[in-house]
């Protein structure tokens, strides 16, 4: 069995480790993985760079004018589906497709003349709405009938001049309606069951959680916090994210926290940021791409704390409590489904009191009270090998 996977990303951050590991156990099988990416550069075998770093800019900057994302590219998807014809997959796995790599007119009509399984992942709600990835905050809700006037035409992707979501939500319409065998995969309860409110109703959707792999996160003895200029013998309440936006939830959330907790407590925050000055009680540490190191960091803190108010899954909090760190959430989208109890704490949303309070309650009991019931949620729920069989089965179904 052949399979190929299309993303934004290989190798790096949650979809593209993703890819990554679906190629490794699919050989490990005896089958064979293939995997076409938007951006970066790699060499691994089976992989392949879909256009070019001008090709994807020059989209990026078409779409931003035009409103349009997803309707350039059209020489390197041309290129792509000779890759696609050349390798002849029986199965294709579309993951992250917004962002600027792919022409999808182009992309969806080869793939309803072609007749190949398609396979959908849903690792945002971008597939069924006009343009946004989630919705949750602003109440928005028009993706259930037919997008438009989108209330986030300022937000991902940003349009500087015209607001094309109602075009952008008939043309997904019409493009998936228009594959014959397709297959939704939600990561988690609440995006199958956003899924099912959606024109996507009518499809197969499964449910196939994001998975941990536990020979890289899992709890380490060594602290350490102190390379990294952080006193270790504080209570280290731990954050990560992608990027850290003045202005967002998540920060600005932080900022918050950082004003409630005392001098024995020290928040530190991953992700890259352009923030100049944080508070004296915040330690900012850039991005860290190296999963053993985060492994560390995760084992190191007391506690993880995720302010994320929309998630489709949120992998971020399940490393940590791989590496024995109990979590504190919000009660929000699909988060609250990771942090079973004895995990951890979920507070309602923007609470930033609540959040304060589940730490210090933490605290109270020790972080060895709750870990390993951490590790254990995560042995059942979301270990690499038994979910990514999970994977394997329903491509051999398919592929029937």
């Amino acid at each position: 069995m052949k399979v190929l996977q299309i993303n934004i990303l290989y190798k790096e951050k949650s979809t593209g480790r993703t890819c990554f590991e679906v190629n490794r156990a699919l050989k490990n099988c005896g089958h064979e993985g293939f995997v076409a990416y938007g951006k970066g550069m790699h060499s691994d075998k089976n992989t392949y760079r879909i256009g070019s770093e001008i090709e994807y800019y020059a989209h990026n900057i078409l779409a931003r004018i035009t409103g349009l994302q997803g309707y350039y590219s059209f020489f390197a998807t041309k290129r792509l589906i000779k890759y696609i014809k050349n390798i002849s997959p029986d199965i294709i796995h579309l993951r992250n497709l917004h962002e600027s790599y792919l022409n999808l007119p182009l992309m969806f009509a080869f793939l309803k003349k072609s007749n190949i399984p398609v396979i959908q992942n849903l690792h945002d709600c971008w597939v069924f709405t006009g343009k946004c990835s989630h919705y949750t905050d602003i109440h928005c809700y028009k993706w259930k009938t037919e997008c438009f006037k989108c209330p986030l035409k300022r937000n991902y992707l940003q349009s500087y001049f015209f607001e094309r979501s109602n075009k952008l939500f008939t043309d997904k319409k019409k493009w998936f309606n228009g594959i014959r065998n397709l297959t939704i995969i939600g990561v988690s309860n609440w995006t199958s069951k956003q899924a099912k409110m959606s024109f996507l109703s009518s499809r197969r959707i499964e449910t196939i959680y994001n998975w941990i792999d536990r020979d890289v996160f899992y709890p380490r003895k060594k602290n350490v916090f102190n390379s990294y200029g952080v006193n270790s013998s504080k209570f280290i309440i731990l954050g990560l994210s992608a990027s850290w936006l003045a202005g967002s939830p998540r920060y600005e959330d932080f900022i918050k926290l950082s004003t409630l907790i005392p001098n024995d407590m020290q928040i530190v925050l991953i992700g890259e940021s352009k923030i100049v000055k944080f508070p004296k009680n915040i330690k900012h540490i850039q991005y860290i791409a190296n999963t053993k190191e985060l492994a560390k960091l995760y084992s190191s803190a007391d506690v993880y704390v995720h302010l994320s108010t929309e998630d489709t899954f949120g992998k971020v909090i399940a490393e940590a409590m791989a590496c024995g760190t109990p979590a504190v959430v919000y009660d929000s989208t699909a988060i609250p489904e990771l942090v079973e109890e004895g995990c951890g704490y979920i507070v309602r949303k923007r609470d930033i009191v609540g959040i304060f309070e589940a730490i210090s309650k933490i605290r109270n009991n020790g972080k060895n009270y709750y870990s390993k019931k951490c590790v254990y949620n995560v042995t059942k729920n979301y270990d690499y090998k038994k979910n990514i069989m999970k994977l394997i089965k329903l491509y051999q179904s398919i592929n029937f």
